[in-house]
């Protein structure tokens, strides 16, 4: 049997919860099973990028071998409770989180004030509790984007102004990820695999972004094997330096690409208004351009070229 004898396989989600998901893959050649489910297990596992709090100052407090006037836990109970906290954060600059609450009670995620580009995603986390009404609780939270999980010791070059406590960072949104194999069958082949994979996340992002992700770091890393010219690999996906450069001259207009007069005029009049509408074409429909001769042709592709772009 040839290697390709079977369709390309096809992904279904059943979702179980909010942060759960089931992935059925199928049909695939015997022995890819598990060959792309110990991949994508390990590549969720430890390479998608999340965000975590990353250090704390804590108003009154020096280091964290201390107790709080009016605060039933000590300071490393406090910060333990506060590892446990899970953000979805979008930026790419490190980034801070405020609390500030006063009387009795107890004191949850929930109460911490946010940027519009962060959200705390477990709000009902209890991180200590005040029994004292005349006591004032005020934190202030480091947050960075990262990958996996970095001790305080590995990060002990990260020099943080008086009052700052570092935090042990848990990036990974991750929580649990396995797989198993099954038989399946097309038409007369009944030694095909299909490939069942279960991924919960902590909430900050879907399970459905995970699988995406994961798939596009090992695309990426295979286009490399493959010789392509690959960019840029990431939990933002994949991208060659032709896409890169699409991507950065996409917007331009036509008449700011220092074409000759005629060239322009003949891409205008054919709707084609921006860099982007041209790096849709093929070299085969920019030949068939109405007004368009061999000349003009030539003129483009040449400039396309100095900027990256290269049509099919």
């Amino acid at each position: 049997m040839a290697l390709y004898d079977i369709n390309l396989p096809e992904m279904k989600e059943e979702q179980v919860n909010e942060s759960t998901s089931r992935f059925t893959i199928a049909p695939l050649y015997p022995g890819y099973g598990m060959t792309i489910g110990n991949s994508m297990r390990r590549v969720i596992l430890s390479s998608l990028a999340g965000a975590a709090v990353t250090a704390v100052r804590i108003e009154g407090v020096d280091h964290e071998f201390t107790t709080i006037d009016g605060i039933q836990e000590d300071v490393i109970n406090l910060i333990l409770n506060i590892k446990q906290l899970k953000v979805s954060y979008s930026g790419t600059e490190s980034a801070t989180m405020t609390l500030s609450k006063s009387g009795k009670g107890v004191v949850t995620a929930g109460d911490i004030q946010t940027t519009g580009d962060m959200e705390v995603v477990n709000k009902d986390l209890e991180l200590c509790t005040i029994d004292n009404a005349k006591t004032k609780l005020e934190i202030e939270f480091k947050v960075e984007q990262g990958r996996g999980y970095s001790p305080v010791e590995t990060r002990q070059a990260d020099r943080l102004p008086v009052g700052w406590i570092a935090v042990d960072a848990i990036y990974t949104p991750i929580k649990r990820v396995r797989f198993n194999i099954e038989n399946t069958r097309v038409g007369q082949m009944t030694n095909l695999d299909s490939l069942v994979m279960e991924v919960e996340t902590d909430g900050s992002i879907t399970p459905d972004a995970a699988m995406r992700q994961a798939s596009e770091i090992l695309v990426g890393h295979f286009q490399v094997i493959a010789g392509m010219d690959v960019v840029s690999v990431g939990a933002e996906g994949i991208m060659t330096a032709e896409a890169k450069a699409e991507a950065e001259h996409g917007a331009v207009a036509i008449e700011e690409l220092s074409l000759s007069q005629r060239t322009t005029n003949a891409l205008i009049n054919n709707d084609i208004a921006t860099v982007g509408d041209l790096s849709q074409l093929t070299k085969m429909e920019l030949k068939s351009l109405k007004g368009f001769g061999q000349k003009a042709f030539e003129e483009v592709l040449e400039k396309l070229e100095e900027i990256g772009i290269k049509l099919a």
